[in-house]
């Protein structure tokens, strides 16, 4: 094989387009995955191609293009290597070609790690020896907000939520999807197949966001905080002022930590969001921000009428236009935080395409999503900000929010700061966080049925 160095060394020396790695035998495997690794290292920004008789979509996928943060494809065979290089070299057509290929890896990716029945998980003490080590020293200096509390968001302007709009979700509504290299708006217009449809419906959609705008038919109200924030632990503490020392927390949001053991080779972390917040023992006086947003007021009634007169088209056209204004209002607000409110990226400047690919700094994580899987931690949240009273944003029984098109979740600043999935965890750490929840355990395996690794009591 030829060492990992040498390929570097090359490919720096004769600034290649690409680098392509073939492998023959099964200790190849193991060597792709470590020149990722280095060429992640060292800063290569070069596509990496993978190929060879031992190699498969599924090991690019699973294992080597994770370590590597530039584009990473499997070549069926060395017929098609012209053509994807060809693609990934140009300038028009790469950054589709990349995000189809990620999204189908990272489907690739779930679908792998649900497929396994045995996990081995290492302790939940073992897991948090090797946490994420963040230097909180003065290089780290975290940015205070320009307020601590809240700051409520009535009858929010509907104009400055449009051009934050992300399409794409739009057009999977109406099972709209283009194919390469026509996915994604707006290129989905040329596709030979859907791109009238699309563009039909995309006409209707803007008459009527027009209509919603102008006649006042949607309402959107939020409620936006900001608060003192240190971890301890597993746990994020929050405080009404910020003061040093810190008195009591005024309220905690309990964080899961990644337990499923990961492969020998992989040094990564195992994460919770508590690690991104510094540590009250750090003696640093960190922030977290959080929200909840709707766009829904009226959508509900409006849909209704539509039913009434038979016009099922627009009744589904008012709910997904009321979803999309919603998570516009989430990614405004999201940038309204980051460059003034909280102003930790305070000269940031990006379009709607940078946003919707979260080239910012910083996370928006919510319960009952992957880096949080616990429903009932939005009730720290709704009971912080008052949502219900700021908003008139409600909670079902099962924590599901009214108006349907409602979004809330979490403001995270550090830059080290990053999506994840919790994944499956033991009994250690479900009986520990129902200890530190002060719940039974049968109500912590309730909510995260789906992330135990283990068989409960009842099942």
């Amino acid at each position: 094989m030829t060492p990992c160095e040498k390929i570097i060394e090359t490919a720096i020396r004769e600034r290649a387009d690409i680098i392509g790695l073939s492998g023959l035998i099964t200790p190849s495997l193991d060597e792709m995955i470590h020149v990722a690794k280095e060429m992640q290292r060292v800063g290569l920004k070069q596509p990496l191609l993978i190929g060879g008789a031992t190699t498969s979509k599924m090991h690019t996928a699973v294992k080597i293009a994770p370590r590597y943060g530039c584009a990473t494809v499997h070549v069926l065979d060395a017929s098609r290597s012209v053509v994807v290089s060809s693609t990934l070299l140009d300038g028009k057509l790469c950054k589709e070609y990349e995000e189809e290929i990620a999204e189908e890896y990272e489907e690739i990716r779930e679908e792998h790690y649900n497929s396994l029945s045995v996990r081995r998980c290492l302790s939940l003490e073992a897991a948090r020896q090797q946490r994420l080590q963040i230097d909180w020293s003065e290089q780290q200096k975290t940015v205070s907000p320009r307020f601590i509390g809240t700051q409520v968001l009535k009858d929010y302007d509907l104009g400055r939520l449009i051009e934050y709009i992300d399409w794409k979700p739009f057009f999977d509504v109406w099972q709209l999807r283009g194919r390469y290299p026509n996915r994604g708006y707006p290129k989905i217009f040329s596709d030979k197949t859907v791109g009238g449809e699309a563009e039909r419906v995309f006409a209707d959609a803007q008459s009527m966001l027009q209509m919603v705008k102008h006649e006042k038919l949607l309402t959107a109200h939020g409620v936006v905080g900001l608060y003192a924030a240190n971890s301890s632990g597993d746990d994020i503490l929050i405080y009404d002022e910020d003061v040093w020392p810190r008195g009591e927390p005024t309220a905690v949001f309990h964080g899961l930590r990644q337990q499923v053991e990961k492969d020998v080779e992989d040094d990564d972390p195992y994460l919770c969001l508590s690690d991104f917040i510094a540590p009250v023992e750090s003696g640093v006086s960190d922030y977290l921000g959080m929200f909840a947003v709707s766009a829904g007021f009226g959508a509900d009634s409006l849909a209704k009428q539509y039913e009434q007169n038979l016009d099922d088209y627009n009744s589904i056209m008012v709910k997904a236009l009321a979803d999309r204004l919603a998570e516009a209002f989430a990614e405004e607000l999201h940038e309204r935080v980051r460059s003034d409110l909280w102003g930790y990226c305070s000269g940031e400047r990006m379009n709607s395409s940078d946003l919707h690919r979260i080239k910012y700094s910083g996370i928006r994580p919510a319960a009952g999503y992957p880096s949080q899987p616990d429903h009932s931690e939005t009730l720290t949240l709704w009971k912080l900000l008052d949502v219900k009273a700021a908003t008139g944003i409600t909670l079902t029984e099962s924590l599901a929010m009214w108006p349907a098109a409602s979004v809330c979740g979490l403001y995270f600043s550090h830059p080290q700061s990053t999506y994840f999935a919790v994944g499956k965890i033991c009994e250690d750490q479900v009986e520990d966080y129902a200890s530190r929840k002060g719940v039974p355990v049968s109500e912590v395996e309730r909510w995260l049925s789906t992330q135990l690794a283990y068989g409960r009591a009842d099942d």
